[in-house]
């Protein structure tokens, strides 16, 4: 009998989910049974800020829909954090101009811009970076929106299940805030090993893996894949010939 595969089990919502299992099978990256359960939902808030004359700055892609979930008209210049969002953005009828990388690299090519007009971050309810208040503090005019609600959210049936399994389990994790919730959780009987976004993904997640972690080398989308795949290949090899798992 075949050996059973490594379970991946993504904790981001839907959407990016789906979108980063796209990518990973794309890079022929090794097999996996893909168990999706968002830890954070998405739920637009606003009130959307006036936004006459200024240029927004989005720290994810949710910030993105969120703002034209609500109304909002993309459209002229904006900043983006990385490449995922900066299509999003695309999409969304905004011609962004993307940091690559992440809130310190954002902040660093926005002031290095100086754009002549008052910047608005959209964000969720947990924002990181302090992007506003950064560009405050050397001179420009910024301010920060939360359009978007991020609730906890639990795991669903079938991840419970994976994690009490005894079949490997690749968890990727993209931010502290995910990390902090995975690492509240209780571990259960399955080979665990966690994909971090970086050192403070890392972190967040208080240690809460029983096998191996991994960092990825930059905190972007194709570095993340290949830590991803990185781990996928430790998980195929707890598992014996036979299908059972080596322990």
């Amino acid at each position: 009998m075949a050996p059973p595969l490594p379970v991946l089990l993504m904790t981001r919502p839907e959407r990016d989910s789906r979108r980063f299992i796209d990518a990973l099978r794309g890079a022929r990256a090794p097999d996996f049974a893909p168990v999706i359960s968002p830890l954070i939902g998405i739920a637009p808030t606003g009130p959307l800020p006036d936004m006459a004359g200024r240029q927004p700055v989005f720290t994810s892609a949710n910030g993105v829909r969120a703002f034209t979930a609500l109304g909002g008209k993309g459209a002229g210049p904006c900043y983006t954090v990385g490449a995922a969002t900066a299509r999003v953005a695309r999409d969304a009828g905004f011609e962004p101009r993307s940091a690559g990388g992440n809130a310190d690299d954002l902040v660093a090519l926005i002031l290095r811009d100086a754009p002549g007009v008052p910047l608005v971050h959209l964000h969720g309810t947990h924002a990181r970076g302090r992007v506003a208040d950064r560009l405050r503090a050397d001179g420009l005019a910024a301010e920060g929106a939360a359009i978007y609600d991020q609730p906890a959210l639990p795991l669903t049936d079938a991840a419970r299940a994976a994690l009490a399994a005894d079949v490997p389990v690749v968890a990727p994790l993209f931010s502290p805030r995910s990390a902090a919730l995975f690492g509240d959780l209780s571990p259960g009987a399955a080979p665990l090993i966690v994909a971090a976004m970086s050192d403070e993904v890392s972190a967040a997640l208080g240690g809460l893996y029983s096998e191996r972690l991994v960092t990825a080398r930059r905190p972007d989308g194709q570095a993340m894949a290949e830590a991803v795949a990185e781990a996928l290949k430790m998980a195929q090899k707890l598992v014996d010939p036979r299908g059972s798992v080596k322990g």
